[in-house]
């Protein structure tokens, strides 16, 4: 057996190969803390294996981190939104246990639907797009898309012979956020396709999706009964429902600041 011997190298020399080292293995974070961890390590009596594991879990953390920072990004979500953000005592109709549960992705894992349904301005998409991120952040490949515009796409792919390939691609993610179902009218051509990407998806990845009407004014939306009917089944088999209820806390926090102004310029005068 063959055994190499590498001459001692200075610290400064030391420091230089380490650095090109991480440069050419793609360790950019070993490369960042390696000089200051070294510093410290006497000081907190670390052993060299102490010294390197914190080195690779600071790395793995890195890119743990920036993994999910492109899952977030691919899921395309038009703004950003957290549980932490949301108002629990401004919408007494939403129990904070039940979306704390939600937020451990276990529907998303056993591949279970969720529907959020309520009036304009009582969190929904808030809580669509939050749930979806909460997802993106344990791992999973998420999508969020307005109804309009993923039927829109449908019918283009249909119409330029790639339907089958744009909802296989909708059938991969592991959940598809819906947001703004029910408002507006879809011909059954649209509403069919739909019922295509949800039955790719039935029983093997999870949909959620947010809604202003109750299930039973989604005949305005999907005006075949039948097709209807089948598309409920799909969404709600197994799964959540959290109604958000008919009071916009959006229109009344306007309204409190609205009201407070006047009060807070008098006081200032």
């Amino acid at each position: 057996m063959t055994t190499f011997h590498r001459r001692a190298l200075t610290e400064e020399a030391a420091e230089a190969s380490i650095y090109q080292a991480c440069q050419r293995l793609h360790l950019p974070t070993i490369r960042g803390q390696f000089v200051e961890l070294a510093a410290t390590a006497p000081r907190n009596q670390m052993s060299y294996l102490g010294f390197l594991a914190e080195l690779l879990m600071a790395e793995c953390d890195y890119r743990a981190r920036k993994a999910s920072e492109r899952r977030i990004k691919l899921a395309s979500f038009p703004r950003q939104k957290s549980l932490r953000e949301f108002d629990f005592e401004a919408n007494s109709n939403v129990d904070p246990a039940v979306i704390h549960t939600l937020a451990t992705c276990d529907w998303v894992r056993k591949h279970l639907p969720l529907c959020l349904i309520g009036d304009s301005g009582t969190g929904k998409s808030h809580l669509l797009i939050a749930l979806g991120t909460e997802a993106a952040m344990a791992g999973f490949k998420v999508k969020y898309t307005l109804a309009a515009k993923l039927v829109n796409e449908l019918v283009e792919a249909a119409d330029e012979k790639l339907l089958t390939k744009t909802i296989a691609r909708y059938g991969r993610v592991d959940l598809l956020c819906i947001d703004e179902l029910g408002y507006m009218e879809l011909d059954r051509h649209g509403a069919e396709l739909l019922f295509q990407v949800l039955t790719e998806r039935e029983e093997t990845n999870s949909v959620a999706i947010a809604s202003n009407e109750s299930f039973s004014g989604w005949t305005k939306t999907f005006t075949e009964p039948r097709l209807c009917a089948a598309i409920v089944d799909r969404l709600t088999y197994g799964g959540n429902i959290i109604e958000t209820g008919t009071e916009s806390y959006r229109l009344a926090q306007t309204r409190a600041q609205a009201d407070a102004a006047p009060a807070a310029s008098k006081a200032a005068g």
